[in-house]
């Protein structure tokens, strides 16, 4: 496995256990960033959907997908960029800008393995 493709599969791992606790026990992410209570429907539908990113992602790392590599750089970009817009805008707690610099920090991480790969 390339250092691209592990990287991604290490962020599917991520998005696994991320939308698993959104599924099945929302109330801890709820409580222990004090975001406001969501219907309770609502945020299992997101953490199905994180679970689905996760799948994508492990199965495009197995695959060598560098293409796809290259598209999450930009998209996990884009989730800070909008998450700082949602706090701006005041519809959203500060601490959301924590899990977008999760996803930056993982697109930064990716993109360098792709730069040092393209380099070999």
């Amino acid at each position: 496995m390339s250092k691209s493709a592990r990287r991604v599969f290490i962020f599917s791992i991520y998005l696994f256990v991320l939308g698993a606790v959104l599924v099945f026990a929302p109330g801890i992410l709820i409580r222990l960033f004090k975001f406001p209570e969501p219907d309770s429907l609502w945020i299992r539908v997101v953490g199905m959907l994180v679970i689905i990113l996760g799948f994508y992602y492990s199965h495009a790392a197995h695959d060598e997908l560098r293409s796809f590599f290259g598209w999450t750089v930009i998209a996990r970009t884009a989730v800070l960029l909008f998450f700082i817009t949602f706090v701006l805008a005041g519809l959203a707690p500060p601490v959301l800008v924590l899990f977008g610099m999760i996803d930056f920090a993982a697109a930064v991480w990716t993109f360098l393995a792709l730069r040092s790969e393209a380099r070999i």
